[in-house]
C-alpha cells in the first residue's frame, strides 16, 4: 500500500495556496462561458477562441487538482513552537559566506521557497546540507556555479 507522503509548510504558505485554489475555482464559470461562446461561433476545428478556451480550462484543471493535493497533504508548522540548537524545518538562519557576509535564510516547504526573499525549500541543495546543523558548523554545498562554503552563525526559531 502507498503511504501518503506529507508536505510540510508554514500557515502562511497554506493561506497563500487556499487563496489561490479559491480564485482557481471562481475561474471556473469564466471558462465555461468563454466555451459556450466560442462554440456559439460555428466550426469549432478551426476556432481559435475555442481551443483557447479548451486549453485555459485544462491548465486551471491541473493547477486545482495539483494544488487539493498539497493541501490534503500539508502539514503546518509554525516554528514559533519549534526550539532545539539544531536547524529543522521551519527555522530561520543566519550564515557567514567565504567573505564573513551575512546571510539569513529561512528554511520553507517547497511551494513557499522564494531565495530572492531569503526563503529557500527543505529540499534544495542548501535546505538539504542545513538541516541537522548545529551554530558553528560548516556547511558545504554543491551549486551551479560550484561549491560554496558557509559557517552557521545563528539559528532562530521566529
Amino acid at each position: 500500500m502507498a503511504t501518503v507522503e506529507k508536505m510540510p509548510m508554514l500557515a502562511e504558505g497554506h493561506a497563500k495556496l487556499s487563496a489561490e485554489l479559491k480564485r482557481l475555482k471562481a475561474e471556473r464559470p469564466q471558462i465555461v462561458d468563454a466555451i459556450e461562446e466560442a462554440r456559439a461561433h460555428g466550426d469549432l476545428s478551426e476556432n481559435a477562441e475555442y481551443h483557447a478556451a479548451k486549453e485555459r480550462q485544462g491548465q486551471v484543471e491541473a493547477s486545482i487538482a495539483d494544488i487539493e493535493d498539497k493541501l490534503s497533504r500539508a502539514q503546518v508548522i509554525d516554528p514559533t513552537e519549534l526550539s532545539g540548537d539544531r536547524i529543522v524545518f521551519g527555522a530561520t538562519v543566519t550564515l557567514l559566506d567565504d567573505d564573513d557576509k551575512p546571510i539569513k535564510y529561512q528554511i520553507v516547504g517547497q511551494a513557499e521557497a522564494d531565495a530572492k526573499t531569503g526563503r529557500i525549500s527543505y529540499n534544495s541543495p542548501l535546505g538539504r546540507a542545513l538541516i541537522g546543523k548545529r551554530v558553528d558548523d560548516e556547511v558545504e554545498v554543491t551549486v551551479p556555479s560550484g561549491d560554496r562554503f558557509y559557517l552557521v552563525q545563528k539559528i532562530e526559531f521566529i
